[in-house]
């Protein structure tokens, strides 16, 4: 009795292991599309509590368990920033604009890569 149990179980993990690994890189048309559109990125990594952890001090639209210690996320960014690259340094190293700054410097010390940062600088830059 002992050895149809053991072949069941072991079977069974075969099976679950294969069906994790066929779903693995499944991707559909609307992650594609997500991956090529750089406010889409910007936001998942404004978003990823790992990476920009943007919503632990700032508001936006939509943000869900929002902080308040900065100020919010919007499209009047765009009248305080000239272009998107002022916005980008601001993201890159906010202590050069303001040395006693709570904002860490994603790009001075590393936290963000260029790609991301630029990403997210497109997302602020599309917020209305």
């Amino acid at each position: 009795m002992r050895k149809p149990a053991k072949i069941i179980a072991i079977a069974s993990t075969a099976a679950l292991l294969a069906g994790s690994i066929a779903f693995t890189n499944i991707a559909t048309a609307a992650d594609d599309a997500k991956a090529a559109d750089p406010v889409a990125r910007g936001k998942a990594v404004a978003e990823d509590r790992k990476k920009g952890n943007c919503v632990a001090c700032h508001a936006y639209e939509g943000a869900s368990l929002a902080g308040n210690i900065g100020p919010m996320i919007g499209g009047w960014l765009k009248q305080k920033y000239k272009d998107k690259a002022a916005l980008r340094a601001q993201i890159f190293d906010a202590s050069k604009a303001n040395p006693i700054t709570l904002m860490p410097p994603f790009g001075r010390h590393a936290i963000l890569s260029d790609a991301e940062i630029n990403d997210i600088t497109e997302w602020v830059w599309s917020l209305q």
